[in-house]
């Protein structure tokens, strides 16, 4: 394959591409989702084919095709060049990067596809069987989803590069209902890697803990209204570290002037007790790449440094513009979507509080417990997200569950008032999109972090 690529290359930067390179990608997977007993969906799933990318100036030009025979690859290298120069961007050009060659598998010490299937129904199997803890439980959903890619990569920086990914998770979501009023909680098990992660898990645990907490919220109380005393827990906090300060981040963004960190570098955005990163390489994460799909290797890019605002996420293209190393952020959902700036794992440092010692400096307030959804704001900067549930906060004691609650600010203010940073940062996987498409996976999230948050609830 690496062959045949390097060939298509060469007739782009024959035909003036000032940068090139040609990307084929192999990516499978197998999803099963169970609910109340009954297999609803077990589906495996294959997608392969080759993208080529050509520059001339500061436009790109794409071509792709699921065949990749040699008379094909030259036929789309002149196409992506013609549609190249059918461009009139004033962009400027990629500099040239160091060359990159290897072969790189999977850290995945059990592959998920050496696995028979029939274990893997029976994982969802028990983790479904483990829910039904009480006649209160009306509903059990549990989910496994796996996916595996090669990509192989030739550029014309000389880079010959062929790398695996390997991802794997595992999900459980309860809903309790009693006296006509419906209540949810989940918990979930994931990262990069391969059956050795699932093995490991507890799942009875999984289960019963998901149908338990569902159960304790049919208690739940409603939530207090306006501006409180908020210590998000580390979904959520990811959820502000990903949504608004990541998306506004990526160079992309910057670049077009759509986002409300243009031109912040150096300043004071944050309390002094934040640090926020997007960092591909973190051992075992979901987002966690060995390189981007541009061939960069993944970095830990500093996005806010003791309170201070560093810098942005790049690929090749906004690197160039901004005259800076690409930081290995270049991402597409598939050999057939075009490339984008695109996080990683993305999240706030931990600090050196305790839980403990947080709550008991708060005379009223809250603290959340994960999250429903979140809002992307790159352009104003606000924050809006829904968590899952959360806990009323009396006289420095944890005292009653709330419902569902919906926090609301400005991203700035609220880091600004923060003013406690937990001791221990958790990651929570999730799928991200560009707006509504062009998905790829990541991580956000951060420590338990406290801070002045608008909250309201039913």
């Amino acid at each position: 394959m690496e062959d045949v690529l390097e060939k298509a290359v060469e007739r782009m930067r024959d035909l003036g591409a000032g940068f090139c390179d040609a990307r084929f990608q192999d990516s499978s997977g197998l999803s099963i989702r169970m609910s109340d007993r009954e297999v609803r969906t077990l589906a495996d799933s294959r997608l392969a084919g080759v993208c080529l990318r050509a520059r001339v100036g500061g436009s790109w030009g794409y071509a792709s095709a699921v065949r990749t025979d040699r008379r094909t690859l030259l036929q789309l290298a002149e196409e992506a060049v013609a549609s190249a120069r059918s461009g009139t961007s004033p962009g400027k050009g990629i500099p040239e990067q160091l060359a990159r060659t290897g072969t790189y598998q999977a850290k995945a010490r059990i592959p998920p596809s050496s696995v028979p299937v029939e274990e893997k129904l029976a994982l969802v199997r028990d983790l479904d069987k483990a829910q039904r803890t009480s006649p209160k439980i009306i509903n059990t959903n549990s989910t496994y989803l796996e996916g595996a890619r090669t990509t192989v990569l030739v550029n014309s920086f000389g880079s010959r590069l062929r790398w695996e990914d390997s991802r794997i998770r595992l999900m459980a979501m309860s809903i309790a209902s009693d006296g006509g009023r419906k209540e949810m909680y989940w918990n979930f098990t994931d990262g990069t890697g391969g059956m050795e992660l699932l093995r490991q898990c507890d799942v009875n645990e999984m289960g019963s803990s998901a149908a338990k907490e569902a159960i304790v919220q049919l208690g739940a109380v409603k939530p207090p209204s306006g501006e409180v005393t908020c210590i998000t827990d580390p979904v959520v906090s990811g959820l502000l570290a990903h949504e608004v300060m990541g998306h506004a981040s990526e160079g992309d963004e910057i670049v077009k002037r759509r986002s409300f960190l243009t031109d912040m570098v150096g300043n004071e955005v944050a309390n002094e007790q934040i640090t926020m990163v997007d960092d591909g390489t973190v051992e075992g994460a979901y987002g966690t790449l060995r390189f981007d799909d541009e061939g960069t290797p993944s970095s830990r890019t500093l996005i806010i440094e003791d309170g201070v605002y560093h810098g942005y996420m790049h690929s090749l293209e906004t690197a160039a513009e901004m005259g800076v190393p690409p930081t290995g952020n270049g991402r597409a959902q598939d050999f057939g979507r075009r490339m984008w700036v695109r996080m990683t794992n993305t999240f706030f440092e931990a600090g050196e509080w305790t839980l403990e010692e947080m709550i008991e400096d708060v005379k009223f307030g809250v603290v959340t417990d994960k999250m429903v959804n979140g809002m992307e704001d790159p352009v104003g900067g606000g924050f809006e997200a829904k968590s899952l549930r959360g806990f009323l906060i009396e006289n420095g004691e944890v005292t009653r569950p709330v419902r569902s609650m919906t926090l609301t600010g400005k991203a700035l203010d609220i880091l600004r008032t923060t003013d406690a940073v937990g001791d221990r940062t958790q990651l929570d996987a999730g799928t991200c999109g560009k707006g509504n498409e062009d998905f790829v996976p990541v991580s956000s999230g951060g420590p338990y972090c406290r801070s002045r948050i608008t909250v309201g609830g039913d």
